[in-house]
């Protein structure tokens, strides 16, 4: 068995070229040549079968003639109902039908000519005849239609399929892949045990328990989810556990669906971004900044990140002489200058694998590349990782501000722009605080600096950016829920990405040294309320007490450590005006220079003992040191 399984594979190659280069005018003249040879083998059986007829020399001599003209009138007939012209990979119901009628004609002018030749056979010859031409002629097609479906499939790459549901659309599935060779259903998998042991069209089915096992035994590659009566979040909970064990999972709409039969599942309406943020986009109201940047040399930090990589593009359009790309991260540093080499191709662009914290590769670059502007977007800003990881985000967001700050200054940097964050207004966790002392290291530099323009942009929660609550919300309404929310009563700030980049160009173009811009970012949002107009906007139900057959359930899992119900963008209520109407300057107390270099030298001395609780103490001691501050020596100043 296994000698004839080898060479059968071996002779695959040759077969599906074979049957490949034959062009359609032979495969019909072999159809009719095949119709023909079992025409004569229906009608010798056929006069063996009859009972009432001698099978001798004699009568086959005399019956000659007759099967020779049966066979012309076959032919014939074959060609004008053209039946050798019917594909075998469509040769189906409709086929055998007109086989059958082709089989009773060929058999019913027989018996017509053997009445006028005057040489009578008996009628149940050609009765026998029209049943056994029927069964020959479907037969070879049948047989030979799944002979070479199996060709095909050797030849080309073929998927394999498991369809999970045996119901009617699994069942239409299969037969309308019946005759595709570049797709294989291999099996049923349903929840249903009376089927569990059964055939279905031609298929086993199989329990859920069994999918690993079929996946590596029967080398699936594909599970199609074949259940489109079931809601979609049940069906993104079972897609989900699928792809949790290696599956590629697709779900099929039913045919009746397709063809607009019956009521149509609801479909997702987007919610607009007018309704995340709570007010109307600012792109265009805020100007344009090319002034500002256009032919300047500019280091972005952070340029992997999504502020950071936005700011990119947006530079492209203000024609700076270079770009310096600086990130840690090897893939968003490959990703976001790949990018801009093919959006610009006449930018320098200049990639530099490094970090902030590595004082010496900082000034290199910045003195290298003749550095005129900084933007630094760099920073661990997940709160509930920074929170467990404290000694590394304080060092990456204080100390890593402090030393390219630092780098800026003694080089004559023209200006040093810092990307903050709200958490940072009274913050009540690790990483908002992180933010606020890096404002603190900016407004001391900015104090002391003659050369180097600091200034700090503080705004909310960014759309789509990594961490962010949307993308989340997302992945989770994909998945066929629960969505979680923190708490019911949260709210947040938002903005979009070209938004929080705008600003903190403009930002550098209005700054005068230790400014702190904020945009006017309208009312907070409910999270809540976007949790439930993305799952609406998505084509489901909100499950709730009140809605209890709803699709996907808005879960209450209480606040994370240091993490605060409702967002500030200012520490105190005094605001100045700038050149435009949405952006404001910041008032805010700052720490005097031997503070400052006393807090550092605490925070440094945590960081290298390793000691948490005491790095914890020193930003708590300093951050509120700040907040108390209310003098300001620029506050009588305005832009």
């Amino acid at each position: 068995m296994a000698n004839v399984e080898a060479l059968t594979a071996a002779n695959d190659p040759l077969l599906f070229r074979f049957v490949t280069s034959l062009s359609r005018r032979q495969k019909e003249a072999i159809f009719l040549a095949l119709d023909v040879a079992v025409a004569a083998m229906a009608l010798g059986l056929a006069l063996a079968l009859n009972g009432q007829t001698r099978l001798d020399g004699a009568t086959l001599l005399g019956v000659a003639p007759l099967a020779a003209t049966m066979l012309v009138v076959g032919a014939v007939l074959s060609w004008i109902v053209g039946l050798p012209k019917i594909k075998l990979n469509a040769y189906e119901t409709r086929g055998i039908v007109l086989t059958a009628v082709f089989s009773l004609a060929v058999g019913a002018s027989g018996a017509a000519l053997d009445m006028v030749a005057g040489r009578p056979v008996p009628v149940e010859v050609f009765v026998i005849f029209s049943f056994l031409f029927l069964v020959f002629c479907a037969g070879w097609r049948i047989v030979l239609r799944q002979w070479l479906l199996d060709i095909y499939r050797r030849g080309h790459q073929h998927i394999r399929l498991l369809i999970y549901g045996a119901g009617r659309t699994g069942q239409q599935l299969v037969a309308a892949l019946k005759s595709d060779y570049d797709a294989h259903p291999v099996a049923f998998i349903d929840d249903n045990p009376t089927l569990q042991s059964l055939r279905v069209s031609g298929l086993p089915v199989y329990a859920p328990s069994k999918i690993k096992s079929l996946v590596t035994e029967k080398q699936i590659d594909r599970v199609i989810l074949a259940m489109p009566s079931i809601s979609q979040p049940k069906q993104a909970r079972i897609a989900h556990g699928l792809r949790q064990i290696g599956c590629e999972v697709h779900a099929l709409p039913s045919f009746a669906e397709l063809v607009g039969k019956g009521e149509l599942r609801k479909r997702a309406v987007p919610v607009s971004l007018d309704e995340l943020l709570g007010r109307n986009r600012l792109e265009s109201e805020l100007p344009g900044v090319s002034h500002a940047y256009s032919g300047r040399r500019i280091l972005v930090t952070g340029a992997g990140g999504s502020i950071g990589s936005e700011l990119c593009r947006q530079l492209i359009a203000c024609k700076p002489h270079c770009v310096v790309l600086l990130d840690h991260s090897e893939h968003a540093l490959y990703s976001v200058e790949k990018e801009l080499r093919e959006i610009a191709p006449e930018l320098h662009v200049l990639p530099v694998l490094g970090t902030v914290l590595d004082d010496e590769t900082v000034r290199r670059v910045i003195r290298e590349n003749g550095i005129d502007v900084i933007l630094h977007a760099a920073a661990y800003k997940h709160v509930p990782l920074v929170e467990c990881n404290a000694l590394p985000g304080l060092k990456n967001n204080v100390i890593g501000t402090r030393i390219i700050g630092e780098a800026a200054r003694d080089a004559g940097v023209e200006r040093f722009i810092l990307v903050s964050s709200d958490k940072a207004v009274r913050p009540t966790n690790v990483m908002g605080a992180s933010k606020r002392l890096a404002e603190l290291v900016i407004q001391d530099l900015a104090t002391r600096s003659t050369s180097t323009r600091f200034s700090m942009v503080r705004f909310g929660n960014v759309l789509g950016s990594s961490g962010s609550v949307i993308p989340l919300f997302e992945e989770q309404i994909e998945r066929g829920g629960p969505v979680t929310l923190t708490d019911p009563n949260v709210t947040r700030y938002f903005m979009t990405i070209s938004e929080a980049a705008r600003l903190v160009l403009l930002a550098g173009s209005f700054a005068r040294g230790g400014d702190v811009f904020v945009l006017d970012m309208g009312k907070p949002v409910p999270i809540a309320r976007l949790a439930r107009q993305m799952i609406e906007g998505a084509g489901h139900t909100v499950k709730d007490a009140e809605h209890p057959e709803g699709d996907i359930e808005i879960r209450v899992t209480g606040l994370r450590p240091g993490e605060k119900l409702h967002e500030e963008l200012l520490i105190s209520a005094d605001m100045l005006t700038t050149p435009h109407p949405k952006i404001l300057r910041a008032q805010e107390g700052y720490l005097s220079e031997i503070e400052m270099a006393t807090a550092m030298k605490d925070l440094r001395r945590a960081i290298t003992t390793l000691d948490e609780p005491l790095a914890r103490d020193v930003i708590l001691r300093w951050v509120e040191r700040a907040e108390d501050e209310a003098h300001d020596p620029r506050e009588s100043a305005s832009v």
